[in-house]
């Protein structure tokens, strides 16, 4: 068998060779180029902007509770929360589950924050000493985050930008909150300082949480030393969300007893899902972009190709006359397709991929916090995206050039070489 392509070698005569074709066809066939280049570049836009802005506002509603709390089965959707035992049985055992990132407790106590002018609604969280405050570091926008010491009560609080400015506060005014204990039904009044403002931009949680030191939840709740809300655990891989949380109910009620509260785990998609609902609506939305751009990038050059057949129905003759199959004259007009689908990708991966950097370094498009949580358009760009990308782009647009180049079987050597 000859290892010499004859048909490669004919479609890169045809293709590296300048001045062969007419204007007309030189025209259709770079727009078919473009239409590739850009349906490219659209789509991984669309891929990286899609999956950035997924993963930026998961990770911020994770920012606030975590993936998975572990809580009171009796406690309600609410912010009054039935208390569990710091110390459980079955917390060595969680804590050696493979993935997890950090576990830590935490207590909740729903208030009032107070000013001469202004009234509030807010939610204290307490958190102690081993709570993970990466989070808050990173979207710390003034002023500084309070320690916690199992010894010694801490005063400072933490608020967020959106409430500072709804109640005209500033770093280290003092903060006047007001709450019900839902037992004895009287109202108590603590007063914090605020140490630090944090912003995320996530409207429906930055006007709600207010932090603190757990010991003030501890005593507004008339709870003992060793009682919380719950436990916040984070993971290191979100697919791994829903076996973890199975991993960890299965623990937890191998612990139940009559005598003991019964602790359930609850996933963060499980606590919000109308947030995760509408981040999984996004998906549908993507694979519509992906597959409108890639039947208009097939069909651009479905009609290049048919129009480069025509162009050259005198040398289909010529070939067919002295001994050419119609695969192998087929696959001479598929080479050449496939150049142009390259030549279009090489761009359209240089112009997305560019995109890409430009926004992440320097964030040139921005959005209203207010509608989309976020202040800039984000970007997730991976290497897997764009390799799939590119292996669609290069099957689904080569299997429909397979239709057109059937023509070639029907044309005549005879009359195609007497065509001019």
């Amino acid at each position: 068998m000859s290892l010499f392509n004859t048909e490669l070698f004919i479609a890169r005569r045809i293709f590296f060779t300048k001045g062969t074709s007419g204007k007309f066809s030189e025209s259709i066939i770079s727009f078919a180029v473009f239409g590739i280049a850009f349906g490219l570049f659209v789509m991984i836009l669309s891929v990286a902007i899609v999956t950035g802005f997924k993963k930026e506002v998961r990770n911020k509603v994770i920012g606030f509770g975590s993936h998975i709390q572990l809580v009171n089965f009796d406690s309600n959707s609410s912010y009054e929360t039935v208390p569990i035992s710091i110390d459980q049985k079955w917390l060595q055992e969680i804590r050696d589950l493979k993935g997890l990132k950090n576990l830590q407790c935490f207590a909740t106590k729903p208030g009032i924050v107070k000013t001469d002018e202004d009234i509030h609604g807010i939610v204290l969280k307490g958190v102690g000493t081993d709570f993970d405050w990466t989070f808050f570091k990173e979207n710390l926008v003034e002023g500084s985050l309070f320690s916690v010491s199992d010894s010694v009560k801490n005063d400072n609080v933490l608020i967020s930008k959106q409430v500072a400015l709804l109640l005209k506060l500033k770093v280290g005014d003092p903060l006047y909150t007001y709450f019900l204990n839902e037992e004895t039904k009287v109202q108590k009044m603590r007063r914090f300082t605020i140490c630090g403002i944090y912003s995320t931009s996530l409207e429906e949680f930055d006007r709600l949480f207010v932090l603190a030191d757990i010991s003030h939840v501890r005593k507004l709740n008339d709870w003992k030393s060793d009682q919380i809300s719950g436990f916040e655990i984070s993971i290191i891989n979100f697919n791994d969300l829903d076996q973890i949380t199975h991993d960890i109910r299965l623990i937890t009620l191998s612990y139940t007893t009559e005598d003991k509260a019964v602790i359930r785990p609850i996933a963060i998609t499980t606590k919000y899902p109308q947030i995760f609902d509408w981040l999984n609506l996004l998906d549908m939305n993507v694979w519509i972009i992906l597959g409108l751009i890639i039947l208009v990038a097939g069909f651009n050059m479905v009609s290049g190709l048919l129009i480069l057949i025509l162009e050259r129905i005198t040398m289909i003759g010529v070939l067919k006359a002295v001994g050419f199959e119609n695969w192998s004259i087929r696959k001479i007009f598929i080479y050449i397709s496939s150049f142009l689908i390259f030549k279009g990708m090489f761009w359209g991966n240089v112009a997305g991929i560019s995109f890409c950097l430009i926004q992440a370094k320097f964030g040139l498009f921005k959005l209203d916090p207010g509608s989309y949580y976020l202040d800039i358009v984000p970007v997730n760009l991976k290497i897997e995206h764009l390799l799939l990308l590119n292996a669609g782009t290069i099957g689904i647009t080569l299997l429909m050039l397979l239709v057109p180049s059937w023509y070639i079987s029907r044309i005549d050597p005879d009359k195609a070489i007497r065509f001019d």
